[in-house]
């Protein structure tokens, strides 16, 4: 991690001098003020990347400082020192423009923590920042951007971005409509291979007997109806990318001549004993879990591994609801003007239920929501009553619908829900979600470990 320019805004001089020791020992340049005014004026002549500022103070509290620095430095990140630690106050600090917050005492741990969160956070948006630069210089198109504000999401288009020079093969895993194809045209437009095709596949809607001649291609003559020659998806890709999503639908026969290319760069067309070469990127996709296939043996393992140098877990829509209210609105802009309709939104009830909404079909249902919703709409802004979900969202689960399993299962879904919105109101923080959820770290740990929390 590298340092950060840090100002310590603090009326204590034991405090003060304890923070700015302990951040110098971290690597980070440090800068001290006694208070609101002496840190608006220090800001006058010097750039800091962060701002630990104390929320009470004499001359002016941190919050009235904050909102003064932010006018004209709303790049500047800011940590909240308090003695009072409260919800409202979280709050507060947010609406003024915090990153986070921390308690006094200080554990100086969960301090070092978040400084490395932020100033990951800070090489991360300066990253993706040079990704979209090249993307726009590519001529991307709007619908091929992936949209979202999940630091998740953001973490995987930076890994994209670091990944896309090479020619190593990636494997994207994730649910159904998670967007695996989006990433897969990132990956190829960052590549040196960008300028040549992007040929996808998708395994599973080919019939098994034509999936051979599908990829490989075949010679005349080969089988019953082949009347000329064709070319496969390996030679239509040459120079550039070929994408093969539902990877696990592979036959036997399939999974053993894509190994022999990935290890050779070489492969036959069906029928013919010409070796042909393409200079091919692959990158897989799948929702099952490869994983199992390989040990019950309807998977080659050498080949699992060839595919899965880089793996990528895309993560489905419910695990990443900040990103919901983002694809809504672009996609309401975009059936609004295909459907010739004058949509200005959603309100605010409308909103919260798509926001509160599982999405077994993650991105793609959302996507298929807001098109009937905007279809079907009479006025100007969607409705709640526009959005006919086929299931009950989490949070209008009844008694009745716990009541029709197990004691214990429902208990556990109560549980994974209650540390799920302790964490998220945590900004994802587990020491303060364990506090409001009356847990001790460890037992929290327990819990996140037992019910699969990424």
């Amino acid at each position: 991690m590298k340092g950060l320019e840090i100002l310590v805004v603090e009326d204590e001089a034991f405090q003060r001098e304890m923070l700015r020791e302990f951040l110098s020992t971290e690597g980070h340049r440090v800068e001290t003020a006694e208070g609101g005014k002496d840190a608006l004026d220090l800001i006058e002549n010097r750039y800091f990347d962060l701002i630990l500022l104390d929320l009470r103070m004499p001359d002016m509290d941190g919050l009235e400082t904050l909102r003064e620095i932010k006018k004209d430095n709303p790049e500047m990140d800011a940590l909240i020192v308090t003695a009072f630690g409260t919800i409202e106050t979280a709050v507060e600090a947010m609406k003024a423009g915090a990153r986070d917050y921390i308690t006094k005492p200080i554990d100086i741990e969960e301090l070092s923590l978040l400084i490395r969160r932020i100033a990951d956070h800070r090489t991360l948006v300066k990253e993706n920042e040079i990704l979209r630069q090249a993307l726009k210089s590519k001529g991307v198109k709007g619908d091929d951007v992936i949209l979202h504000k999940s630091g998740e999401m953001a973490e995987l288009i930076n890994l994209a971005g670091r990944i896309a020079p090479s020619s190593t093969s990636v494997l994207l895993q994730g649910e159904t409509g998670t967007g695996k194809e989006l990433f897969a045209k990132l990956i190829h437009s960052l590549s040196p291979k960008a300028e040549g095709p992007l040929i996808a596949v998708n395994c599973a809607a080919i019939p098994e007997p034509l999936l051979e001649s599908e990829l490989f291609g075949h010679e005349k003559g080969a089988f019953t109806g082949a009347v000329q020659r064709r070319i496969g998806r390996f030679e239509q890709a040459d120079g550039g990318t070929l994408f093969l999503d539902e990877i696990g639908e592979l036959t036997m026969p399939v999974q053993s001549k894509l190994l022999r290319f990935l290890q050779e760069r070489e492969f036959q067309r069906l029928g013919g004993n010409k070796t042909l070469h393409a200079d091919v990127r692959i990158i897989s996709a799948t929702h099952q879990e490869l994983e199992a296939k390989v040990s019950e043996g309807s998977f080659r393992e050498d080949l699992f591994y060839r595919i899965n140098v880089i793996t990528m877990k895309i993560p489905p829509l419910r695990e990443r609801r900040v990103d919901i209210p983002l694809l809504a609105e672009h996609f309401i802009q975009r059936f609004a003007e295909q459907n010739r309709k004058q949509i200005e939104g959603m309100s605010r009830e409308a909103r919260d239920l798509l926001i509160r909404y599982d999405y077994p079909g993650n991105v793609r249902e959302l996507e298929n929501i807001i098109e009937r919703a905007v279809v079907i709409c009479r006025g100007s802004i969607l409705v709640a009553e526009d959005f006919p979900f086929r299931q009950p969202t989490n949070e209008k689960a009844t008694d009745a619908q716990y009541a029709k399993g197990k004691l214990q299962d429902a208990v556990e879904a109560l549980e994974r829900r209650l540390i799920r919105i302790a964490l998220e109101e945590a900004g994802q923080n587990q020491t303060r979600a364990a506090k409001s959820l009356g847990l001790s770290e460890r037992m929290l740990r327990y819990k996140l470990k037992k019910y699969r929390f990424k």
